[in-house]
């Protein structure tokens, strides 16, 4: 078995980066960036009023002068009229400031009786302005390469005059479940057979992660159905099969597929639950052959596909995404592998997050994963733990639903 650090960086290296398209900014939010966003104008382009109020020259504003009121600026209608010592204009939010003028004197502070203003308090040199540029500048990167393009990105993109960004394609992922026993949801369930969750569980998890899931027909127990459900996968970049990759007489998906062309890189991962996970290639294509235990088969996406398909899209992110937890319960002493406890989260009075694994951790059982907050994690080796030690948890709630 070899270590879960070392099977991700295994699998991280050897994936291909996608290609890219261009899409309109309606189209790019959760799409990764493969190019910088460069501002094409300056914003705001020219010196603006920030508040409604009066242009002025901020050395006229002494309490109690008299200021004349030559004309209005709504936003969108620059003026061509000029603030001279005496005189003031109307100006609104978002207008852009005339020449010479170098405050914005707000309404508040103002009476006006016809055309003329009294100050009621001075303003200063610059108040109220937004300089032009203030906010970004024309051939400014505003969002790097390599990001996942969130809603805010977005705005900031059509604000920059941006219609299009060039964004990763969609990775397509296979998704392969073996086995006689499995049926499909709503088909009837002969004595011996299970119904299938994982494929349907994943396919969910990789939508959500800006992938195009693709659920093949369910291979059986047999060289050729196995081989005949991977003889076209020419246009996927991933292949996914769940169960098939342990040590029974029944267990064919490395035999099968070895006749096709896979290449194992590495079997048996010392991580519970998912100690059978598989990665070759198979004709240029990366599979990862997931355990057939539904919820094994949902950590170990967690754990490497979710990854991969970032590393795929060319996301760059220094996020490991756990955090710290204190444990609600005693632990015991940790084996040789390390563990994915599923577990429920609560804080406290005093707002620290704690901790509590279900005492069941079967990896065939659903509900509880259903039912689960965050996964606990435990490296190998570690040493029993008391209720109030320190932890490190993965949270489920965002990353997967």
């Amino acid at each position: 078995m070899i270590e879960v650090s070392e099977a991700l960086h295994r699998i991280l290296a050897a994936l291909p980066l996608l290609g890219t398209e261009t899409v309109s900014l309606t189209e790019a939010c959760g799409r990764i960036s493969a190019a910088p966003v460069t501002a094409r104008l300056f914003n705001p382009p020219a010196d603006v009023s920030s508040m409604d109020g009066y242009a002025v020259r901020a050395a006229d504003t002494t309490e109690g002068a008299k200021l004349h009121v030559i004309g209005d600026i709504p936003a969108g209608h620059p003026s061509d009229r000029t603030v001279t010592p005496g005189t003031c204009l109307r100006i609104f939010t978002g207008s852009l400031v005339p020449a010479g003028a170098d405050a914005i004197l707000i309404q508040e502070n103002t009476t006006r009786e016809g055309d003329h203003i009294t100050v009621t308090e001075p303003v200063t040199s610059g108040r109220f302005i937004r300089r032009k540029g203030v906010d970004f500048s024309e051939g400014q990167t505003i969002v790097p390469a390599g990001k996942r393009l969130s809603a805010r990105d977005i705005g900031v993109a059509a604000s920059a005059n941006c219609p299009w960004v060039t964004v990763r394609r969609r990775p397509r992922i296979a998704i392969l479940s073996t086995g006689d026993e499995i049926v499909l949801p709503g088909d009837a369930v002969p004595p011996g057979s299970i119904v299938g969750s994982a494929a349907f569980m994943l396919a969910a998890l990789l939508r959500k992660a800006g992938a195009e899931p693709i659920i093949l027909p369910v291979a059986r127990d047999t060289v050729d159905s196995l081989t005949g459900s991977t003889r076209h996968l020419e246009t996927v970049d991933l292949l996914l099969t769940i169960g098939g990759a342990s040590v029974g007489d029944y267990d064919l998906v490395k035999k099968a597929l070895g006749e096709t062309g896979l290449v194992t890189d590495f079997w048996k991962i010392a991580m519970r639950p998912g100690k059978p996970l598989m990665f070759g290639q198979m004709n240029g294509t990366p599979v990862i052959g997931l355990p057939g235990n539904p919820v094994a088969a949902f950590v170990c996406s967690l754990v490497f596909v979710l990854p991969a398909l970032r590393a795929m899209s060319g996301e760059i992110t220094k996020d490991d995404g756990t955090e710290p937890a204190r444990l609600a319960t005693d632990l015991p002493a940790n084996d040789q592998r390390f563990d994915y406890l599923r577990a429920t989260l609560s804080r406290d009075e005093n707002g620290v997050l704690w901790a509590k694994p279900f005492s069941r951790q079967d990896s065939s059982m659903m509900a509880p994963l259903a039912d689960c907050d965050a996964l606990l994690l435990r490296e190998r080796f570690a040493p029993a733990a008391k209720q109030g030690d320190a932890c490190r948890i993965v949270r489920l709630h965002g990353l997967v639903d």
